[in-house]
């Protein structure tokens, strides 16, 4: 029996309504993530692109590039009339492209001015709180950080938090202390860590963001899954998507691209329906359980 597959997803507490296929903006800077796009019209044309096929979820980060993604959103989709913008604060860059931690309150309030000037908006609709380090969540407290995004949201300049790369325990300890209102981390078919993150945040009406839906920097290889996506004329990559939505209803997807066909070909990945034997055939796969 087939199931329906829900095109939408409102983040809890709020009124914003957000189609579960968005785009991640990180694509769009340079190689390794730094620097100007490789073709800045492509760029503007699949934000476009995106935005005129009924895409309403654009994820972005100052740092990435860094400044260059929320410039060329700007330039793109300004003043982003029916779009919200999420964005996170937590990480810099180095001179020599390195990715470091930032999570003074100084640190964190410059990257919230930051991503207001470039994004061009006097409050950010969402912000995710970027834990951990650069190869994944660790133990550390959300407290402090945290404190410092809530007393910018009482300023005015941040509507609501979420959180990124982080653990459960992190979860419950934010949770603790100001509305969450979404979580981003690592996850994909291949990678499911958290999958009892997703179910216990389904549970509570918070929304999951997986960051890497394709494998990210190490694309997702699997006989199992280019054997479904063959038997149900698809590509391998749009029947990965396909699974993340039928994963929980309260999976959001953000991959990302520099093209609009690669564009179109992740949007139709919404359309496809995984029968029960396909699913089941690509939960087979073995996962990375741990981080």
């Amino acid at each position: 029996m087939s199931k329906t597959i829900a095109k939408s997803f409102t983040l809890p507490g709020t009124t914003i309504e957000l189609n579960r296929m968005g785009y991640g903006c990180m694509q769009l800077a340079g190689p390794g993530v730094w620097g100007p796009p490789k073709d800045p019209e492509a760029a503007v044309a699949v934000l476009r692109a995106a935005a005129e096929a009924g895409v309403n979820h654009f994820d972005t980060s100052d740092f990435y590039g860094p400044h260059t993604t929320n410039r060329v959103l700007k330039q793109a989709l300004h003043p982003y009339k029916g779009l919200t913008v999420v964005t996170k604060i937590g990480f810099a860059r180095g001179e020599d492209k390195s990715w470091f931690p930032a999570k003074s309150a100084d640190d964190l309030t410059r990257a919230v001015h930051d991503n207001l000037t470039n994004l061009g908006l006097e409050t950010l609709d969402v912000v995710n709180l970027r834990l951990g380090d650069a190869h994944g969540p660790n133990d550390e407290s959300v407290k402090a950080p945290l404190s410092v995004l809530i007393e910018l949201q009482k300023k005015g300049l941040v509507r609501h938090i979420g959180l990124s790369t982080v653990t459960a325990e992190q979860v419950a300890e934010a949770r603790a202390l100001a509305p969450i209102v979404c979580v981003q981390n690592l996850y994909n078919l291949a990678n499911r860590t958290d999958d009892a993150l997703v179910d216990d945040l389904a549970e509570d009406g918070i929304a999951f963001v997986p960051y890497f839906p394709l494998g990210g920097f190490s694309p997702l290889q699997s006989s199992a899954l280019d054997g479904v996506a063959k038997e149900l004329g698809a590509t391998s990559m749009q029947v990965a998507l396909a699974w993340l939505l039928q994963r929980a209803p309260n999976v959001l997807l953000i991959p990302g691209t520099s093209s609009v066909a690669h564009f179109k070909e992740n949007l139709a990945a919404s359309s496809l329906t995984l029968p029960p034997a396909a699913i089941a055939a690509l939960e087979r796969i073995t996962p990375k359980t741990s981080a």
